[in-house]
């Protein structure tokens, strides 16, 4: 919802035209701000009372942003989207609730199965968008009303939730520092695999709709399409991701991951035309899946399970760290220097994490297969 419409909502009200894609990257900083208190609240109440309180304070937020909305006041809808950042923080952590709800072998079908979700959200989130858009003399409104009664939907879903059974045991041996846990390479190939694979991703989806609808003038319906297709390319690998990982290794999968990403930039380089925006977006959704799924699998890796909210915490926060300096400068890029431009700085931040990745492999190659 937030990535489809946060820019073109601030194309309408912001006051400046730079500052379009500021309440998409308000949200992605609140994430980055709210992902090491929310793990934490996680550790102290549980997951399941967490997730539940979360997403009641979302629909508060919903209606929010809608009354910011009506104002037409921009700030104020920043701040909205900025305190949906633990919204974010709380969906992510979905995720390792899976992971912890099932034995070690099958968690790279945890964390992908869990992902597929994306899917029905590429197309409730824009499809509700566009449905709520007109709903009231103030274009957009009823938007964030219909993500309120989406939030609602998820308590319910939520509500049959157990907490993983180790929640309540008691460990053995004292958890290690985190400095001690970062002497691990697999810690750092983990964390900057999902880190680098957001950060790319969100710059160059922050700024589609901009360059796309507002600066080349495609229809609303196409950048929809667009978007959601998107989406899709995100979490459809998601089916075969334990199937790629258990038959390629985790490496391999983030380095198609990344040649995904290059195939992506040399695709939307070449022009603007519709299919241009079209395949490179698919492109860029299938390497971040790669990279993501990779990166999530690995950290389990560098931890022990009473280690595990500590660690959690510092990933998401150097992952939405990234990304939130990735969305808050896509705007300002795009509108400064242009879409070709824009694309170019992504490059050395992929041959960046080529060499990392290369280097892990070279170094351990018994956990090509990992």
């Amino acid at each position: 919802m937030v990535v489809f419409v946060g820019g073109l909502i601030g194309t309408k009200i912001a006051p400046v035209e730079k500052l379009a894609t500021l309440p998409i990257a308000c949200m992605v900083i609140g994430t980055a701000t709210a992902v090491v208190p929310v793990t934490f609240i996680m550790k102290t109440i549980g997951r399941k009372k967490s997730f539940l309180l979360i997403l009641t304070y979302s629909i508060v937020i919903s209606f929010l942003c809608a009354y910011a909305i009506y104002l037409q006041a921009f700030y104020f809808f920043c701040v909205c989207t900025f305190l949906f950042g633990a919204t974010n923080a709380c969906v992510m952590q979905f995720r390792f609730a899976a992971m912890e709800s099932v034995a070690p072998e099958l968690i790279p079908n945890a964390a992908s199965s869990v992902l597929l979700g994306g899917i029905a959200a590429a197309f409730i989130g824009p499809e509700a968008a566009v449905f709520g858009k007109d709903l009231f003399s103030t274009e957009f409104l009823g938007s964030f009303l219909l993500l309120a009664l989406l939030f609602a939907i998820a308590i319910l879903v939520l509500l049959g939730f157990r907490n993983p059974q180790f929640e309540l045991e008691k460990f053995k041996t004292a958890p290690r520092s985190l400095k001690t846990i970062s002497k691990q390479p697999v810690f750092w190939v983990a964390i900057l695999s999902a880190a680098v694979g957001y950060m790319v991703m969100s710059f160059i989806m922050t700024a589609t709709p901009v360059s796309m609808h507002v600066m080349d003038g495609h229809s609303i319906g196409h950048t929809k399409w667009v978007i959601q297709s998107h989406i899709v390319a995100m979490y459809l690998p998601s089916m075969i991701a334990a199937w790629i990982v258990n038959r390629l290794g985790v490496n391999k999968m983030m380095i198609y991951g990344l040649i995904a990403y290059l195939i992506c930039i040399m695709i939307a380089y070449s022009g603007h035309y519709l299919a241009n925006y079209w395949v490179s977006l698919i492109l860029l959704g299938i390497g971040w899946n790669f990279l993501f799924i990779g990166g999530t699998t690995l950290l389990p890796q560098s931890y022990q399970t009473n280690e595990r909210f500590k660690v959690q915490a510092f990933n998401e926060f150097v992952v939405f760290g990234t990304q939130a300096i990735a969305a808050l400068s896509a705007g300002w890029i795009v509108y400064s220097v242009g879409w070709e431009t824009m694309l170019l700085f992504t490059l050395p931040i992929i041959f960046f994490q080529f060499i990392i990745v290369l280097r892990w492999a070279y170094r351990k190659p018994a956990d090509l297969t990992v």
